[in-house]
């Protein structure tokens, strides 16, 4: 059933979103290779994170879920048995990638895959660096390294290596098959990518530094199990924020928000838009910085977002490029090739439903330019099967004339599972 989105006067209201993804990924992730237990407060339950979960049992941890709240019983970074079954990481790239570099380095073999667009997704970027510490990564696509992978597990070697593009997930493999090398392994990445896996490990007891734009992984004996308290997701929060902005007479708080410099690129960019956003009440929570966003209804105007704020804000392209079709001018998105390899070639999908709702959008080779100020009309449009998409459209509905149909709107159950409901609990007459 398609969900139908109404036009919303006003949006009103003080709510919670959903646990970072990112970091609930790696909650499980190293809480396992940890010893002792993990307890998780705060977790996210999309479908992703449960692909996380369920890899792990399969390669023997006891992962306990009640409702948020989750304890992974780790076995320490030598404690993985070889799984009886293919791992299926469902649509999560993040579980796919990061779950290699741990991989690579065990003492068994295994395959790995997951469903019909991860299967599209490229793991080269992944298996080149991995190989050269001596991982061996093979495909089952003759044509291309995609999933379905097997990967043979290996003495890995500590290596020096130069990320060619911006990649927190490449990143973040390549430190943890660097726990397991035989030496110090160094990475530099050309921008500064989200940092939750070197905040995590050191806050379990790893030791790694960054030097400028390097990342330096020196081995450890062990990581220590601890409480991990998750933030609210800031990707999840940025469509509430964007409601707010271009919803008239209306005020948003929502509590309790990752705000890690690595990822607030979306409010930098809104800001530079002439967005009325407020943090209050800041603090760091298990070395991450947390606080509460209040947004309201501000005139917006348009910008250029470019170069290396565009690691910051990757996932959030979507719906800046709604909100952008609310702001006066042309805003312009440029160097963000990475999105068409999303879920969907986020790129060409959003340009093409935002069009079918009469927005003024050129596509580009590696963003999009938008022409703000033509009024919006309802349409019925396609979520492509991506739940960033699928949102997106949503926030663009609300300031449409006419209701908006998204269809297979279900595919937001992956990020934020009570997504339209909460949205609908904003709704002021």
């Amino acid at each position: 059933m398609n969900a139908v989105i109404k036009p919303a006067a006003t949006i009103k209201g003080n709510i919670n979103v959903p646990g970072d993804k990112s970091i609930s990924h790696r909650s499980v992730m190293l809480g396992s290779i940890a010893k002792g237990d993990t307890h998780v407060t705060g977790f996210l339950t999309g479908e992703d994170c449960l692909s996380t979960i369920a890899c792990f049992k399969k390669l023997g941890i006891d992962i306990e879920i009640d409702g948020t709240n989750v304890t992974v019983h780790g076995k320490g970074l030598n404690g993985l048995s070889a799984p009886t079954e293919t791992l299926d990481v469902g649509n999560s790239g993040t579980t796919l990638r990061l779950i290699s570099g741990i991989l690579a380095a065990q003492p068994f073999s295994c395959r790995i895959t997951g469903d019909k667009s991860i299967q599209k997704r490229p793991m080269g970027r992944v298996a080149t660096p991995l190989s050269l510490m001596g991982g061996k990564i093979t495909s089952e696509n003759s044509e291309k390294l995609t999933a379905p992978l097997n990967i043979e597990g290996q003495h890995l070697k500590a290596m020096e290596y130069t990320l060619p593009v911006a990649s927190a997930q490449v990143k973040s493999a390549i430190i943890l098959a660097g726990l397991y090398a035989d030496g110090i392994t160094k990475i530099t990445e050309p921008e500064a990518t989200r940092d939750h896996t070197e905040i995590m490990l050191n806050y379990l007891g790893a030791n790694i530094k960054r030097e400028g734009n390097t990342i330096i992984v020196t081995p450890v004996k062990e990581l220590t199990g601890k409480d991990i308290s998750v933030p609210g997701d800031i990707s999840s929060a940025a469509y509430f924020i964007a409601a707010a902005l271009i919803c008239k007479n209306s005020e948003v708080i929502i509590n309790n928000v990752g705000v890690n410099p690595t990822r607030t690129g979306i409010i930098t960019a809104f800001n530079a838009m002439g967005a009325d956003i407020e943090l209050i009440n800041e603090r760091i929570v298990c070395g991450e910085a947390v606080a509460d966003i209040k947004a309201k209804t501000s005139k917006l105007h348009g910008t250029v977002i470019k170069g290396d704020i565009i690691p910051k804000l990757i996932d959030e392209i979507p719906v800046i490029a709604s909100v952008a079709c609310y702001a006066e001018g042309e805003t312009v998105i440029a160097d963000a090739q990475e999105l068409k390899v999303k879920e969907s070639d986020r790129i060409k999908t959003m340009a093409t439903e935002l069009r079918r709702m009469g927005a003024d959008i050129t596509e580009t080779d590696d963003g999009m330019i938008i022409r703000g100020g033509n009024p919006l009309h309802g349409a019925v449009c396609e979520s492509y099967d991506d739940h960033r998409v699928a949102m997106s459209i949503s926030i663009a509905a609300l300031g449409a004339e006419g209701n908006t149909e998204i269809k297979n709107p279900e595919c937001v159950d992956i990020s934020f599972p009570n997504y339209y409901s909460l949205l609908d609990s904003l709704r002021e007459a």
